[in-house]
């Protein structure tokens, strides 16, 4: 198979140029990811150091390995010194190893003082060349580069789509400092996009990731904005009397559905992107609030306690008769739902006091508790729907973990610094 050569065309940096000026950026945190859990059927797949990748600064394939063995989907055959791209293995040694899949590369500086990034792919059951690539990068972009490598691997290996190319958004608090902060899938390469003493909170990815929605206090009141990630210039969307939050994004990105108390009471209302068009969407004496649309964008789901408790409803988009989804329980809040909207994950409470991630196949109604951790919150589908990431408890502070639809294999991505991180939103895929 041919050398694909693939240029970077956006640094990492560049994209949140705008969006860090004029702020003080953090260090670059080194978030340490722990495995938790064993899935059923995992692929082994070797991954050895890349050649020369000390002169690049990065831990190329240790990057690679952690993507991938985070996915669940794949378990870790010890690499061999010495391969790259160019080699040729001993297949028969690496069956013997209990080897599927191997990957070699290489990090070669170029003259114009990039890293031309490449690694081959190859199928030991097989004995064959399933894949290879050049990725010429700055050096700003190696990281990137890795887990678009990860990301060819997975879609190679599984047919799926891999997500280690995609981003996070969360909230960072650190004492009395609020942060909102986008990040690589796997935590590291944070970034600053607004820091306040007034909490920030419900941070919402525009479908085309350029632009986030989130509600700051800074005004001392809940007011929705949207700020654009690449120029950093923001603007209110919702300032009404009363309490606006809980920004949600259409999936063609043209329309926002929020929650605005400006009648009285919490209800959910619809607008256009910019503010404008707005109108009412529910009628009741309830709170109703948390929507989310269905990725067809033809209904929402929200929460409303209209029943006496906290439950998922969903109605259609323009409003009228919402359908109870949720019944185990007393509690159930924060819906998000698959890309492929066959799975909604939720938060319910258990025990009277224990908050935990929850899925159900909203096809026939089965629910499936997928942690053992009490403090769980704010659910969020990666793009391809194979990974959820939530917050949670862990050690006395908020931390994000990343989990397997069947809670079998558990990532925690916990920074060193003692800032509690909630509140986390998967990216879409990268455009």
């Amino acid at each position: 198979m041919s050398t694909k050569t693939t240029a970077l065309p956006l640094t990492r940096r560049a994209l949140l140029g705008g969006a860090a000026a004029g702020l003080a950026l953090p260090a670059w945190s080194q978030f340490r990811v722990e495995i938790a859990g064993v899935g059923a059927t995992r692929l082994p797949i070797s991954i050895s150091d890349f050649r020369d990748e000390p002169a690049t600064g990065q831990p190329l394939a240790a990057i690679i390995r952690a993507d991938l063995e985070r996915s669940g989907q794949f378990s870790l055959v010890p690499g061999q010194s010495g391969l790259s791209e160019t080699s040729t293995p001993a297949f028969a040694e690496w069956r013997s190893r209990a080897a599927d899949a191997l990957v070699a590369g290489s990090a070669t500086r170029l003259a114009d003082g990039r890293f031309d990034v490449r690694y081959r792919l190859w199928d030991v059951v097989k004995g064959q060349d399933i894949g290879s690539e050049s990725l010429p990068v700055v050096a700003a972009d190696l990281r990137l580069a890795a887990h678009k490598i990860a990301d060819a691997i997975y879609q190679k290996l599984t047919g799926d789509r891999g997500v280690f190319a995609t981003r996070l958004v969360y909230v960072n608090k650190a004492g009395p400092r609020y942060s909102l902060r986008v990040s690589d899938a796997d935590g590291e390469g944070e970034q600053t996009v607004l820091a306040s003493p007034e909490p920030i909170i419900s941070p919402a990815w525009s479908p085309d990731g350029n632009e986030l929605a989130y509600v700051s206090f800074e005004t001392r009141k809940a007011v929705v904005w949207i700020q654009d990630l690449r120029t950093g210039k923001r603007r209110k969307v919702a300032d009404f009397r009363g309490s606006n939050s809980a920004p949600a994004f259409s999936p063609n990105g043209q329309q926002l559905a929020v929650t605005l108390s400006r009648d009285g009471g919490s209800q959910l209302f619809m607008m256009n992107r910019d503010g404008s068009g707005v109108r009412r969407l529910t009628q009741s004496s309830a709170i109703d609030t948390e929507p989310v649309f269905a990725p067809d964008g033809a209904s929402l789901y929200f929460v409303s306690d209209r029943g006496g408790a906290p439950q998922i409803y969903k109605m259609p988009v323009a409003g009228g008769g919402a359908e109870r989804i949720t019944f185990s329980g007393n509690y159930n809040i924060s819906p998000s739902i698959s890309p492929d909207g066959r799975t909604m994950a939720y938060i319910t409470r258990v025990g009277g006091g224990s908050f935990k991630l929850c899925v159900m196949d909203l096809g026939s109604g089965q629910v499936q508790q997928v942690t053992d951790t009490n403090d769980d919150e704010s659910p969020s589908f990666a793009p391809n729907g194979k990974l959820i990431v939530f917050a949670t408890r862990s050690g006395g502070r908020d931390v994000l973990m990343t989990s397997t639809l069947d809670g079998k294999v558990k990532a925690k991505l916990a920074t060193p610094t003692v800032a509690d991180i909630r509140e986390p939103a998967w990216g879409p895929f990268s455009q």
